[in-house]
């Protein structure tokens, strides 16, 4: 019989050795449990000067640019109340549809590229091997440029003349000198491209890691079912990176609807507001007009944009994960 089915009665009754190390063990549980309970403040401690600094920032900037979008602001005269005036101004303003469309248009664009083109380097690069540690060190190199650095050397790039870098490269298969960014009909792809090429290498960092956690399992039962490398892919790859696709969508759609600093850069929405988009917009109405609540208010809407976008994203995942 064991001892789990012995009968209690027959067991020797504790020493007063063991109800003493009993004690002793339980005071030390206790003792170990009212100590840790007592240092829960010390992570809060290390976050500490990084939330003064999130609070200073950026917290209370957002509740101050709320507020001053409900109001004209006069700076030394005191700020006036003007209800929803303000969104009314942006909304109605000369160019906000036009920039609306041009920013998801952009927006789409450049989340769709760099996704894109992101995962095919990743499917490039995957591996362990010294050479291509270095190569994704390489191809990641224009996330960490500044993007003026970026914008300004797209702007040489791009350079009108027909002895222009890129129109040099057209010339040689034959095609005549494009405008680029100062050509309307070219600029927001111009743009574009300049975007996708900055993404894309972060992207590929995301589905790097994303692909570590895809069974290899399965690409082996699928070659063995005659699955060729593009089924794979389709088939395997995409359907494992799954939940990357959808958190690189949001982060790409984010950084595509607030896009500001290459087109600001490169075009300042030209040529004839070809590559206006909302950002510009906010900034043209808020600072070079100095109708500050004006461009409050605009930056509170796109707040909301973004907000809902996320919101819709994630409730869609949850919906396909049930």
């Amino acid at each position: 019989m064991s001892l789990d089915q012995a009968d209690p009665a027959a067991l020797p009754a504790a020493g007063p050795a063991t109800r003493k190390a009993g004690r002793a063990a339980g005071g030390a549980g206790r003792r170990g449990h009212n100590r840790r309970a007592g240092r829960w403040w010390t992570p809060w401690l290390f976050l500490a000067p990084a939330l003064l600094l999130f609070l200073y920032f950026k917290f209370i900037p957002m509740v101050s640019a709320l507020t001053m979008s409900f109001q004209e602001v006069q700076p030394y005269l005191g700020n006036r109340w003007v209800g929803t005036e303000n969104y009314s101004t942006v909304l109605q303003s000369d160019g906000f549809r036009d920039a609306a469309w041009h920013t998801v248009v952009l927006a789409a664009g450049q989340t769709a590229g760099s996704m894109a083109l992101g995962l095919a380097l990743a499917l490039l690069m995957e591996g362990q091997g010294r050479r291509l540690g270095f190569v994704r060190s390489a191809a990641f190199l224009p996330v960490v440029v500044p993007i003026a650095v970026v914008a300004e050397l797209w702007r040489i790039m791009y350079h009108p003349t027909a002895d222009g870098m890129l129109n040099s490269l057209l010339g040689l298969v034959g095609l005549g000198p494009s405008g680029f960014i100062n050509d309307p009909d070219t600029s927001m792809a111009s743009i574009m491209i300049t975007g996708i090429w900055r993404g894309a290498p972060y992207d590929m960092m995301i589905f790097l890691a994303g692909l570590t956690g895809v069974d290899r399992g399965l690409y082996e039962a699928a070659k063995v079912d005659g699955a060729s490398r593009l089924q794979r892919v389709w088939h395997v790859t995409v359907p494992g990176l799954r939940s990357v696709f959808s958190i690189l969508f949001i982060l790409a759609a984010i950084r595509g609807l607030r896009v500001f600093t290459e087109v600001f850069l490169l075009t300042n929405g030209g040529p004839d507001g070809s590559t206006e988009v909302v950002m510009t917009l906010i900034y043209k109405l808020g600072l070079e007009q100095n109708r500050l609540g004006v461009g409050a208010a605009g930056a509170v809407l796109l707040f909301i944009a973004t907000l809902i976008l996320t919101v819709v994203v994630h409730l869609l995942r949850r919906r396909e994960s049930k």
